[in-house]
């Protein structure tokens, strides 16, 4: 065999070995406390990383007439708060960094970001609807990021190619002794246990 042949051999080999390592890479898996991955349709908990500001997440009544229910971080910090699932918009089984998913706390509970008009404060609700990608529902898909060694909810949903949104970290606004889910400057910092 001449030695072009063999060149020729050599840059596939690289090429196949550089691409798989990319594409590896940009589909970081989510892990839990334990390091397991994190699965659709699995029940898990929304954790703060930083303890003694309150516990997991949870769902409270609100005053905004359109929405009963906002989402918030639980006043006693030990409360794992209310498990819930993650439905990506590809509808994989393995939730990824950076991916669309739907956070969903029950059939009839799924995130959505509101906006209170009366403060101009952007929250997060449960008035979404799961799946349907698109300008309709482009409110009601979040993501998981890494921050620094752990992970932040963000909205920044990438569903719809022709919308133009904001995209924000997801923290938490204390008024009145509730700890509200909102855009923030501030994230959340989080971690995930298995229900």
């Amino acid at each position: 065999m001449s030695s072009p042949f063999y060149l020729f051999l050599l840059f596939i080999a690289v090429f196949i070995s550089h691409h798989g390592t990319t594409t590896e890479a940009a589909e970081e898996s989510v892990t839990d406390i334990n390091g397991q991955r994190l699965r659709s349709g699995i029940n898990y908990y929304i954790l703060p990383v930083v303890r003694g500001r309150g516990g997991g997440l949870t769902i409270s009544k609100s005053y905004n007439k359109t929405c009963p229910n906002t989402v918030i971080q639980d006043r006693y910090e030990v409360s794992n708060g209310l498990p819930l699932k993650f439905s990506p918009s590809d509808k994989s089984k393995i939730i990824r960094v950076s991916s669309d998913l739907n956070f969903i706390f029950s059939a009839t509970s799924i995130w959505k970001l509101d906006n209170d008009e009366t403060s101009n404060q952007w929250f997060v609700s449960t008035c979404g609807v799961a799946g349907n990608p698109g300008q309709k529902t482009v409110s009601n898909w979040f993501r998981i990021d890494k921050f620094e060694d752990d992970y932040k909810i963000v909205f920044c949903p990438s569903v719809c190619n022709f919308c133009k949104v904001m995209c924000r970290d997801i923290g938490v606004s204390v008024q009145g002794g509730k700890r509200s889910l909102v855009l923030s400057d501030v994230p959340l910092k989080v971690m995930f246990k298995r229900a």
